[in-house]
């Protein structure tokens, strides 16, 4: 797993959502968006920017560059 892929299952679960609410808000399948979770595929930057918005997060701190949740 990697740092991304962590943090992104970290932040999902601290919101209490589903895999399967997460990838109908970023318009995929919750079977996609469980291979963006596991590091399995690379998040694109366009889900990215949309997580982080629909989150109110900085992409750092989904990128795991920073542990700062805001900019």
């Amino acid at each position: 797993m990697t740092c991304t892929s962590k943090r992104l299952r970290d932040t999902r679960e601290d919101f209490d959502l589903t895999q399967s609410q997460i990838a109908a808000e970023l318009k995929t399948t919750q079977q996609q968006y469980a291979l963006y979770e596991s590091g399995k595929r690379k998040l694109p930057i366009d889900m990215l920017i949309e997580l982080s918005s629909f989150y109110g997060v900085s992409t750092d701190y989904l990128l795991g560059i920073s542990d700062k949740r805001t900019a």
